[in-house]
């Protein structure tokens, strides 16, 4: 698997990627973007914005890129970067297919995506992906699998995805909502001629939203990559929105509340790769410092009692505007 590069890397930061959900497209939900993007989002200013994240990250250590059909121009962008730097062949790249971006580069849109998991969508969605990224592709995923999902039951569909991992591209899929727990170990338990399916997993965890944990360890023992992302919680666990006892452990570490919540994760034995979603370079830069982090049991402790209840979680998180 590809994905034995990052672990065998020398560098710290090589276990944290960057995403680019929040610089593929005008309009997220992560909180502060008004600030860090400000007014003008037009197609080649997210672009150039986006070089300049990836040059900033590869400049310092980070291998993994995340990119997906739904994230606006992000494919387009991160293979844009590519076919300016031919020379960079030591990176792992992932998508994801599964959502339809419809919100047409504006950030008021009605609906911003549509999600389908038919093979019917995979096979659109993968000669899309392959027409931008070609034989750069290194994972590609389902995107938020769900305990109903129809991902999990259609045998085309697993048959489809077997053969693209017969090409050599690894498969995975990704989860989102209050029952990760319940669609990673059915996710796990998919298998073609009597082999697993997925070979990565990625879900939500951090501070606030530890649900999945137990069930990520499950798929890590088993095998699987396990990528983690919203550490961040969509900006909630950034300043200034981050908790007064997150602050307060990121003043005793003196530095960011960014690079604790990242902490807090990278501490996971489970965790294979943290995904920064980095708006800026400056962002980025106070992400990377997360693995220079290191936390007590006394602040562990404090910052374990701000866990939510998931469906507390997931609804707040439903609630974030689009910015």
């Amino acid at each position: 698997m590809p994905f034995a590069r990052l672990a065998t890397a020398t560098t710290p930061t090589c276990h944290i990627g960057l995403g680019l959900a929040a610089i593929g497209r005008p309009g997220y939900i992560n909180l502060g973007r008004d600030r860090d993007l400000g007014e003008d989002r037009a197609v080649e200013t997210l672009r150039e914005r986006t070089h300049e994240l990836l040059d900033a990250a590869y400049a310092q250590g980070v291998r993994y890129f995340d990119v997906a059909r739904s994230y606006g121009r992000s494919e387009e962008f991160l293979a844009g970067w590519l076919d300016r730097h031919p020379e960079i062949d030591d990176i792992v790249v992932g998508s994801k297919w599964g959502y339809t971006y419809t919100a047409d580069w504006t950030t008021d849109a009605e609906t911003h995506e549509v999600k389908d998991h038919s093979p019917g969508t995979y096979e659109r969605q993968r000669a899309e992906t392959n027409a931008l990224l070609g034989d750069r592709l290194d994972l590609y995923q389902i995107h938020s699998v769900t305990p109903d999902s129809p991902a999990l039951t259609d045998k085309d569909l697993h048959a489809k995805l077997a053969e693209a991992a017969a090409a050599g591209v690894t498969v995975g899929f990704s989860t989102s909502g209050p029952a990760q727990a319940d669609a990673i170990r059915a996710a796990l338990a998919v298998t073609v001629d009597g082999e697993p399916l997925f070979r990565t997993v990625q879900s939500t965890y951090n501070i606030l939203e530890t649900s999945a944990a137990p069930a990520l360890a499950e798929a890590h023992d088993a095998g699987l990559t396990v990528i983690v992302k919203e550490g961040m919680a969509n900006g909630r666990l950034a300043d200034p929105h981050a908790p007064d006892a997150l602050k307060t452990v990121a003043a005793e570490t003196s530095l960011g509340t960014d690079a604790v919540a990242l902490a807090f994760v990278l501490r996971q034995p489970w965790a294979g790769v943290v995904l920064s979603g980095a708006a800026t370079t400056v962002q980025l830069a106070s992400n990377l410092h997360a693995p220079a982090v290191d936390l007590d049991e006394g602040q562990l402790e404090r910052l374990a009692a701000l866990v939510e209840e998931p469906r507390v979680y997931w609804e707040r998180r439903g609630q974030l505007p689009w910015h």
